[in-house]
């Protein structure tokens, strides 16, 4: 799959009577999918992006200290470690031993290699080039046959929709931590931020859907037509689709609890600045104490 951000599908419906595999299986297709690269290449930009979403804020209204605490916050909170304890235990429970068995066969092919090193080569390119990527100023070679493979593989892996889910669900964790964090109430945090995720859903596919096109084909610059097609076919089977069903899961699982950790930090560091502004007003405000008159000298 490629970077996590852009080939993440809304989960699919889980057969339930499917046993679930244990962590140290899982923790296998985890590692022969690289997804600990792919995830911990996306972090170092987290701080700058998650800064963007306050500093867009017109309600925040939050001044140069302020926007200093979020991008501490977004450090701590958006680490490998912080990701990866939740994003395995849910991978290991919606994964069952047959995906597993057809997912690592698929995995350890010769084209399940060269896809693998192809994700973790477009995951590590730095932010600047990857926005030159979505915006089509970095491009590859296509033609209108690989455009509609292309196109099927970006429908199958539902990669515009499962971006959008990541950043809706990504704002709402940090929103909600950050609740937390200061003492407040996260239900109708929780609320307001959904509400307002779901104003915006259609409006941002409609924006991302064909700079992430553009993403898959720079992505897969090196993979055939054919070698798409084939991609295609795992990611339409029973197993693929089960494995992007887990996929999906366990990174929600790990950004939301990334995006938590954040808020919480982030509330934290909020309100010890405003009680620290609190201070310094009273100060400030305060009269100037009584000047005694001195007493009279004794003759």
């Amino acid at each position: 799959m490629l970077r996590f951000v852009f080939i993440l599908a809304l989960a699919a419906d889980v057969n339930a009577a499917s046993a679930a595999v244990d962590i140290d299986t899982a923790a296998t297709v985890y590692q022969d999918a690289a997804i600990r690269q792919q995830v911990r290449a996306s972090l170092g930009a987290m701080p700058a992006q998650i800064r963007r979403l306050f500093a867009g804020d017109s309600a925040a209204k939050l001044n140069a200290e302020q926007l200093a605490a979020v991008t501490a916050a977004a450090k701590r909170g958006f680490r490998i470690d912080v990701f990866e304890a939740p994003a395995l235990s849910v991978f290991a429970e919606n994964l069952d031993p047959a995906t597993v068995k057809k997912t690592e066969k698929f995995l350890g092919s010769d084209l399940g290699r060269r896809m693998v090193a192809a994700d973790v080569a477009v995951a590590s390119m730095d932010q600047a080039d990857i926005d030159q990527v979505m915006k089509g100023e970095i491009a590859s070679p296509t033609t209108p046959q690989r455009e509609r493979i292309l196109d099927k593989l970006e429908r199958a892996s539902r990669s515009t929709e499962s971006a959008v889910q990541i950043f809706l669900s990504m704002s709402t964790a940090v929103a909600v931590g950050t609740a937390v964090g200061s003492g407040g109430d996260p239900v109708p945090v929780a609320e307001r931020s959904h509400k307002a995720g779901e104003e915006s859903r259609a409006a941002l596919e409609e924006n991302m859907r064909e700079p992430l096109r553009r993403y898959l084909n720079y992505g897969y610059r090196d993979l055939s037509d054919a070698d798409l097609k084939s991609v295609l076919a795992f990611l339409n089977s029973t197993a693929g689709k089960r494995y992007v069903s887990a996929y999906v899961a366990s990174m929600n699982a790990g950004f939301d609890a990334m995006g938590r950790r954040c808020g919480e930090q982030l509330g934290e560091s909020l309100r010890e600045l405003a009680q620290a502004q609190l201070a310094t007003t009273q100060r400030e405000e305060a009269p100037p104490p009584d000047i005694a008159l001195p007493k009279p000298q004794p003759r």
